[in-house]
Parts: C-alpha cells; sequence; structure tokens
C-alpha cells in the first residue's frame, strides 16, 4: 500500500438475514460504481425492530477506502 492516496466513502447497509449479509449488500452495491476499492471498517452496528420485537433488519455502518488514480 506504500505510495498510494486513498479517499473514503459511507454507506450504511441493511439485511433482514444478518450483519455479514447486511456488509455484502453494501460492497456488492460499492463495487458496481466505485473504482479501486480496496478495504473496508465496519463503524456501526444497529438493528430495526418489528412489531413483534424481534429483529427485523440489521443496519451496518461502513467506510471504504479506494484508491485515488493519479
Amino acid at each position: 500500500m506504500a505510495n498510494h492516496v486513498y479517499a473514503i466513502s459511507e454507506l450504511v447497509g441493511s439485511s433482514p438475514e444478518s450483519i455479514e449479509a447486511a456488509v455484502g449488500m453494501a460492497l456488492s452495491s460499492a463495487n458496481e460504481s466505485v473504482r479501486n476499492l480496496h478495504w473496508f471498517e465496519v463503524t456501526e452496528i444497529r438493528g430495526h425492530l418489528g412489531d413483534d420485537g424481534q429483529v427485523a433488519d440489521w443496519q451496518v455502518g461502513l467506510k471504504l477506502g479506494f484508491r485515488v488514480e493519479k
């Protein structure tokens, strides 16, 4: 990673299945529009409760690092 410059973008992914699925959703969406994606950091984990009091959705905040082209 020497001699590179990285920009950081923030996203929130969500999934009713799991935290990992929420991360995967955010990363797959980012891969469609962001080039040179190199790393991610989970910054937040939260959930949404349904009317029955059970977890309805997981939400995961991410910072994404992508290399800036010269």
